[in-house]
Parts: structure tokens; sequence; C-alpha cells
């Protein structure tokens, strides 16, 4: 999975970065429009940007940059983090709103604590199309990440949609596997390939 590396600091309505787009839903049935995501490490953090051109249906209780349980309920984009050798991994969810919430698991949906948890000093953002189309990004500190996940190269990773609330469909950018969508596959995440952005561009 592509990782960018950006050698200054990013600041949120300053970026032109390259996204990835999803145009299948679990099941193979296209999504128009398709959604898009980009991840990138700066000094600092690491950004997780997730966008769809279409309205979305957002968590009643969601508030821009507030930490909000059941997010995935509606329409959210999640971001997965998985350290292969302690098979521990982290998942973000970003609402459109820039809402998002976090959680640490020991082993697929087993949580490291029973409550939540938020993770210290994660930063959102999020813009809103005239036509409903929506554009967030979420910033989570790297020292953060390497202490808790030793976050690096072999750190493996996905992306994951859910759309079209309350008929929601689910979208992943790595192939989980068959049956009943479940993003909680952490075995069959990527390891993190790291691309310099200049070089994307």
């Amino acid at each position: 999975m592509t990782v960018f590396r950006s050698t200054k600091p990013l600041v949120w309505g300053e970026m032109d970065l390259p996204l990835f787009g999803i145009d299948k839903d679990w099941h193979g049935k296209e999504v128009g429009p398709q959604a898009a995501f980009s991840i990138v490490v700066d000094s600092r953090s690491l950004w997780f940007i997730a966008s769809h051109a279409a309205p979305a249906r957002v968590h009643p209780a969601a508030r821009p940059g507030r930490f909000t349980p059941e997010l995935w309920k509606y329409d959210v984009a999640e971001l997965f983090l998985h350290d292969q050798t302690s098979g521990r991994y982290f998942e973000f969810n970003l609402a459109p709103n820039g809402a998002w919430w976090s959680c640490e698991f020991t082993a697929p949906r087993v949580r490291e604590e029973a409550g939540d948890i938020v993770f210290p000093e994660v930063a959102t953002f999020a813009e809103l199309a005239p036509n409903g189309g929506w554009m967030a990004a979420m910033a989570i500190p790297r020292d953060l990440l390497e202490g808790r996940l030793d976050f690096g190269k072999e750190t493996a990773l996905n992306v994951a949609f859910i759309l079209e609330s309350p008929d929601q469909r689910f979208l992943t950018a790595v192939d989980l596997g068959g049956g009943e969508p479940d993003f909680h596959r952490p075995q069959k995440f990527r390891k993190i390939a790291l691309q310099d952005l200049s070089k994307s561009t």
C-alpha cells in the first residue's frame, strides 16, 4: 500500500496530493462516484485524507473535531494500521464532517480496553462542496504511533469506506476475501510502500 512521504510538514488547505480511488464495493459492484484517499507521512504526523463526491449521511452525534463512538453506523472512512510482529492494530474512523474515533485491538475485534480511550492529539479537518461532496483529513502524531505500534516500514494497513447510509455499501482498498463484509482481517492488510511525494506529482 503506497504511503507518500513529505519532507515538509503538511498544512490543511495547502495540500496538493495524489488520491487513490476505490470504484467497487465489497461485493464487486461499481461505485460511482468513486471514493478516494491518500496517506502521507511528514516529520510530525501521519495524514489520512478521504473524499467522496456525493452527499454523506453523518452520525447525528458527530461534531467536527470531536471524538465520537459508533461513526460506522453512518457514512465514514476508516484507516487500519497493523503491527505484524505483535498482532496489534489500530482503527481510526473519520466522518465526512471531521468527527473521529479510534480504538486499539490486540487481535481481530479484541479491544485493548473495554471502554473508548481517545488517541491523544489527533487533529481533523473537513470541507464540504456545494453539491454535498466532501473531503476530510486526520493528522495522527507519528511519535505516538511509533511508540505504541512500532509504526514504520513493516506496518501493514488498509483503508475502507462505508457509504450510502442507511443502505450501507462497504468499500475496501485491499482485497480482504469473501463472505460478509468484515474490515477486521489484519492478516490481509498490505505492508507500507513509501514513496517520496515529489516523485509522485
